[in-house]
């Protein structure tokens, strides 16, 4: 069982509940890339199948995209904060 926030709420599918869900923002893990997160949820990156039947029992991570649109990528949810003005 992962440890999860207490204001964390779920979602369903394992994807969690953050204030900054379709914000963008900055990506510190990756060069301070900026980007729009899309979800918090678990990666099923390490699955062989890729099928996904079962909530992978992994942490989440945060999910970004270009804010233009494009090709996803993920890091730590503890990486990223709202991109100011």
């Amino acid at each position: 069982m992962t440890a999860r926030t207490p204001t964390s709420r779920d979602l369903g599918l394992g994807h969690r509940d953050h204030p900054l869900l379709g914000r963008r923002v900055v990506d510190h893990g990756h060069g301070d890339r900026i980007g729009v997160l899309r979800a918090i949820a678990p990666d099923s990156k390490d699955n062989p199948f890729n099928l996904v039947v079962a909530v992978p029992d992994t942490p989440p991570v945060a999910w970004l995209a270009p804010p233009g649109g494009g090709r996803e990528w993920t890091t730590a949810p503890e990486a990223i904060e709202e991109v100011t003005p």
